[in-house]
């Protein structure tokens, strides 16, 4: 049996170093990345899960006040839908970190909107370019409750994504308030051509758009999941994409009629004008980065330079130094109380 009191102590100096150093790589993995959401059990979401998703709310309406959802996509940006915004108000603000409204819990953090920028070509009422950015006051701080989403570039392969979820504060029927609890669901992405043809919505989808869901119905985005996230994990490794933004469908949960998704590759220079801080790029309507070769298998992904990654925090790794030295007094009066 391992860790018997009779192993020679710098045999055991040495594994504990080398579990020390395992699982504090582990510990370093989770911080200056993106797509680390862990999916929850099949009990529903727990707390943590979903770090990226956010509530946009205000503070005068009755309940929660839930309006949309919406992703972090830096420490400072919000990617939601354009559509939420028609009748906005400046007193609404975004709560991350949470996944039961009327118990925020220690890990949630509250921001107000300082700037929202919605897509110049949207227009109400109309499917297209169905996408917003939101500056929030102050910057969130990233934990294990908040964290960022990936944004891929143009050279993903989105249609080759497998394993895909959404979630939100949805409501059970079709004109029901939100939920208290955060939902979510695994949907499939629908192939373009079929959603768009005769028997499903008819050429109203476009080369902006992604649907999600099933043929038969059953799981699909009601209206308090606007601006909400459509994540697909990584074919080659295990992390999330962020491809979509919740923006429409006819009815929840009908057959032949999955939900509409704004792409968000397709709108990967539009994003990266409206945040960059440079008066020359935010005033062009045409920035294109060079595009990325593929690679294969992709790395885990990092934010991009003009998105401001989760730092690392410092007093995390103290606490984790503190517990594991904890545990290794532990230990050691364990192998002493074996030895006499």
């Amino acid at each position: 049996a391992p860790c018997r009191g009779y192993l020679p102590w710098a045999v055991m100096n040495l594994l504990c170093l080398l579990v020390l150093l395992v699982m504090c790589r582990s510990v370093l993995s989770a911080w200056g990345t993106c797509g680390l959401w862990p999916m929850s059990a099949s009990f529903g979401p727990m707390p943590g899960a979903w770090a990226g998703i956010v509530s946009i709310q205000d503070p005068w309406e009755p309940g929660t006040g839930h309006i949309c959802g919406g992703s972090l996509i830096s420490t400072e940006w919000v990617l939601t839908a354009a559509h939420c915004f028609i009748n906005a108000s400046s007193t609404w603000q975004v709560v991350a970190g949470a996944t039961r409204l009327t118990h925020l819990g220690p890990g949630v953090q509250v921001r107000q909107i300082k700037q929202l920028w919605v897509h110049e070509h949207y227009t109400p009422g109309e499917e297209r370019n169905d996408i917003a950015l939101l500056k929030l006051d102050q910057p969130v701080v990233c934990s294990h409750h908040v964290q960022l989403g990936c944004v891929p570039d143009p050279t993903l392969k989105v249609s080759e994504l497998k394993t895909c979820y959404i979630a939100g504060w949805r409501s059970t029927t079709t004109r029901g308030e939100p939920s208290d609890v955060l939902q979510e669901a695994k949907v499939h992405l629908i192939d373009a051509q079929l959603c768009n043809s005769s028997l499903w919505y008819t050429g109203a989808i476009h080369t902006q758009n992604l649907c999600a869901g099933y043929p038969v119905g059953g799981i699909d985005p009601c209206q308090s999941d606007s601006g909400g996230p459509l994540v697909c994990k990584d074919n080659n490794a295990a992390f999330f994409w962020l491809v979509g933004v919740s923006s429409w469908g006819k009815d929840c949960e009908r057959a032949n009629q999955p939900g509409v998704y704004t792409s968000i590759q397709h709108f990967y220079d539009w994003i990266l004008v409206q945040i960059d801080p440079q008066p020359d790029r935010r005033a062009s309507r045409h920035f294109v980065t060079a595009p990325t070769p593929p690679r294969k298998p992709r790395p885990i992904p990092t934010p991009l330079d003009r998105f401001s990654s989760c730092p690392f925090s410092l007093q995390k790794l103290v606490d984790f130094f503190n517990r594991v030295q904890e545990l290794l007094q532990v230990l050691k009066r364990k192998l002493a109380r074996e030895a006499g």
